[in-house]
C-alpha cells in the first residue's frame, strides 16, 4: 500500500501492535476528515502489514475522542448531516471488519461518535477517569453513527436507552456495570496495561483470531442454527493450516509452539 501523510493521528509500533492516537488534543480528538481519513487507511495499512498483529486505538491528551466536531456539524442542513452519518458509519464499519483484533484504549472524554468509534472496537479497556457516553440527545439529535445500533446489541435495549435518553457520562465502576466497557485501570497505566494485552492477543494464530471476530461478530447477527453452521464452517476451515498443525503438533509432543506465521 502507497504510504501517506497523517493529518490527524500518530502512529507507533510495539510488539506486534500498532497503536493509534487520535490528535487533534485541543479539540479533545473530536472527530473530522483528517481523523477519519487517517484511521480508514491505517486500517487497511495495519491488515497489510506483518509486523502488526492488533491494533489500539487510543487519544492524545485528556480525551479518547469527545464525538463530532460541534462547529461543523451545527452548520450542517439536512442532506450534510445524512452525508455525514454516512462517512461516519463507513470509518465505524471499517474498525468493526479489521481483519486484526482492535482494542480501544479510553484514556479520558469518550463521549457522542468518540464511543461508536470505541464500540466499533472488539474490546473496550478504560481508564478509570475515563467519562463515556453517548450524549447525543442533549444537542437536539440522536447517535448517528451506530450508537442505537451497536450499543442495545451489547448491553440490551432498555440500559442502551438509559444512556441515550439521559445523555449522562459514565465514570469508573459505573461505566464498567453497565458494561460500556470490559475493564478498567488506573489511568497512568492504561496504555502500558492494554499493549500488554495486546501484545499477548497478537502472539496467537492470526487466522483463528480473524474467524473468531467473524464468528461472532456476523454469527450474532443469525439466527442460532445459521450461526452453528457458520462456526462449524470456520472451525473446519482452520484444519490444514500450517499454524494448526504445528500448534497441534507441539501441544502431543509437550513442547513450545513456533511462532504462528498465519498460514
Amino acid at each position: 500500500m502507497k504510504q501517506r501523510d497523517l493529518k490527524g493521528t500518530l502512529v507507533e509500533k510495539r510488539d506486534g501492535v500498532g497503536i493509534v492516537f487520535l490528535n487533534r488534543p485541543d479539540k479533545l480528538n473530536a472527530l473530522n476528515s483528517d481523523i477519519i481519513e487517517d484511521l480508514l487507511y491505517l486500517m487497511d495499512a495495519f491488515e497489510e502489514d506483518p509486523e502488526v498483529r492488533a491494533v489500539i486505538l487510543t487519544g492524545v491528551g485528556k480525551a479518547f475522542c469527545a464525538g463530532g466536531d460541534i462547529g461543523s456539524e451545527a452548520q450542517m442542513d439536512t442532506i450534510g448531516a445524512f452525508h455525514g452519518g454516512i462517512t461516519g458509519n463507513k470509518l465505524m464499519s471499517r474498525i468493526e471488519t479489521c481483519r486484526l483484533p482492535v482494542i480501544a484504549a479510553i484514556n479520558g472524554y469518550c463521549l457522542g461518535g468518540g464511543f461508536e468509534m470505541a464500540l466499533a472496537c472488539d474490546i473496550r479497556l478504560a481508564a478509570d477517569t475515563a467519562k463515556i457516553g453517548l450524549t447525543e440527545v442533549t444537542l437536539g439529535v440522536i447517535p448517528g453513527s451506530g450508537g442505537t445500533q451497536r450499543l442495545p446489541r451489547l448491553i440490551g435495549n432498555s440500559k442502551a436507552k438509559m444512556v441515550m435518553f439521559s445523555g449522562e457520562k459514565y465514570k469508573g465502576e459505573r461505566a464498567l456495570q453497565m458494561g460500556l466497557v470490559d475493564q478498567l485501570f488506573p489511568a497512568g497505566c492504561l496504555l502500558d496495561e492494554a499493549v500488554a494485552y495486546a501484545s499477548k492477543i497478537a502472539k496467537m494464530p492470526p487466522l483463528a483470531l480473524e474467524y473468531i471476530k467473524i464468528a461472532v461478530d456476523q454469527g450474532s447477527q443469525m439466527d442460532l442454527d445459521r450461526g452453528l453452521l457458520l462456526e462449524s464452517s470456520l472451525f473446519a476451515h482452520l484444519y490444514g493450516t500450517e499454524d494448526q498443525t504445528e500448534a497441534m503438533n507441539a501441544f502431543l509432543e509437550k513442547r513450545e509452539h513456533k511462532p504462528f506465521q498465519g498460514k
